[in-house]
C-alpha cells in the first residue's frame, strides 16, 4: 500500500508540473500534440482540437508534447513562432504550478494541524540562551538578521551550522532584543545546542492558513537552496541525494510508521512530503542546467537579449548532452537508493 501511495503522490506532482506547461501553452495558442497522464504504452486516447489526450499504462507523472525542440514552421501555433515572453511563460509554468500545488497543500495542512510559532517554550539552564538572558515566552523574529516565521527555522539553522555563532533577535513585552550565542556541545546527545525549545503548534485562523501556508513553502524553498549550496561546496555528497526510488522508500516508510495512527495521520504526513517534493521539484527545474526547464529558460533569455534565436541544432546538442549527464546522475542516485535499501 505504501508503494502505491508513493507512486500516486510522485505521479501527481509530476502531472501538476506538466499541467502547468499545457495550460500556458493553450493560453498562448501553442499547438500541443499530446497531453498524457502516466507513462508508457497508451491505454486510452481521444483527439480534441488537434491535441491527443492519452491515458498511459504506468501511473507515473505525465507529459506535454508541444514541439519546443522543433524547427519553426508555417503553423501559427508552432512553439517557436511565438514571442519570447510567451515561450518563457510556458517553460516557467511547470515550476510555478509545483509551487502553487505546494502552497495549496500547505494551506490545507495548516487548517488540519496549525502552525509552529516562534515562541520559546523552555530555556535549558547552563546553555548559551539561558546565560544570555533569553526567557520562555520570548518571540524569535530574526536569525542572523533574517526574518523567521516558523520555529523549525531555528532548529534547521542549528542543524546546518553546527557549532557556529548565531545572532538571535527576539521580542519581549513589545521590546526587541538581540543576543549573540555560541552553541554548546551536549556530550550526551553529541550535538551543539543553543538551549531553547519551542514550536508548539497553534490553531490557525483562515487568514493564518494562507499566511503560514506561504511561510511553509518559503521555508522549503530556502532549505532547498541551502542544500544545493552545501552540495556545491562539498558539505553534502552525492550519496546524500535521493531519486525516485529513495522517494518511494521514504513515502512507504512514512506510511508504515503512521498507519496505526489512522488514515488522517497518514494523509497529513503524506501532504508534508508532497509539499517538500513539489517545492523541491519546482526549484530543481528552474536551475540553469541543460535539459531542465531552467536550461531552456537561459536560451530564451539569450534570444530575447540578442533578438535572434540560437540555432536549434546547437541548442538541441546542448540539451542532449544535458540529458545524457542527467541520466548518468540518475543512474548513480538510483544505485545509491537501492544500495541503501539493502545495506
Amino acid at each position: 500500500m505504501g508503494i502505491i501511495l508513493a507512486i500516486i503522490v510522485f505521479g501527481l506532482i509530476i502531472f501538476v508540473h506538466e499541467l502547468g506547461h499545457f495550460l500556458l501553452a493553450k493560453a498562448n495558442g501553442i499547438d500541443v500534440t499530446e497531453f498524457a497522464l502516466g507513462m508508457g504504452p497508451i491505454l486510452l486516447k481521444k483527439e480534441y482540437k488537434g491535441t491527443v489526450y492519452a491515458l498511459k499504462l504506468l501511473p507515473i507523472g505525465g507529459s506535454c508534447m508541444m514541439g519546443e525542440d522543433e524547427e519553426v514552421t508555417d503553423s501559427p501555433g508552432n512553439f517557436n513562432n511565438k514571442g519570447v515572453l510567451a515561450r518563457i511563460s510556458v517553460i516557467v509554468a511547470g515550476a510555478v504550478f509545483n509551487f502553487i500545488f505546494a502552497f495549496i497543500l500547505a494551506v490545507v495542512l495548516k487548517g488540519f494541524v496549525g502552525y509552529d510559532d516562534t515562541v520559546i517554550g523552555e530555556v535549558t539552564p547552563g546553555y548559551p540562551a539561558a546565560e544570555a538572558g533569553v526567557e520562555a515566552g520570548d518571540v524569535i523574529t530574526k536569525i542572523n538578521g533574517k526574518n523567521v516565521h516558523l520555529f523549525r527555522e531555528l532548529s534547521t539553522h542549528n542543524q546546518l551550522h553546527q557549532g557556529e555563532d548565531v545572532t538571535l533577535t527576539y521580542v519581549r513585552d513589545g521590546k526587541e532584543e538581540s543576543v549573540k550565542l555560541t552553541p554548546k556541545y551536549d556530550d550526551e546527545l553529541k550535538y551543539y545546542r543553543l538551549g531553547v525549545t519551542g514550536g508548539a503548534y497553534q490553531k490557525a485562523s483562515v487568514s493564518q492558513m494562507f499566511q503560514y501556508g506561504f511561510y511553509e513553502v518559503e521555508y522549503v524553498i530556502k532549505v532547498t537552496f541551502k542544500s544545493l549550496g552545501m552540495m556545491v561546496t562539498g558539505q553534502v555528497g552525492i550519496n546524500d541525494l535521493s531519486g525516485p526510488v529513495g522517494i518511494v522508500n521514504l513515502v512507504d516508510d512514512t506510511y508504515q510508521q503512521t498507519k496505526s495512527d489512522g488514515a488522517l495521520t497518514v494523509i497529513i504526513n503524506l501532504m508534508n512530503l508532497a509539499i517538500l517534493i513539489s517545492a523541491n521539484l519546482g526549484v530543481m527545474n528552474l536551475l540553469p542546467l541543460p535539459a531542465l526547464d531552467g536550461g531552456r529558460l537561459v536560451f530564451l533569455i539569450i534570444e530575447g537579449v540578442r533578438r535572434k534565436r540560437i540555432p536549434p541544432e546547437k541548442e538541441g546538442m546542448v540539451h542532449m548532452v544535458g540529458i545524457i549527464l542527467l541520466l548518468l546522475l540518475m543512474l548513480v542516485i538510483t544505485f545509491n537508493d537501492v544500495r541503501k535499501l539493502f545495506f
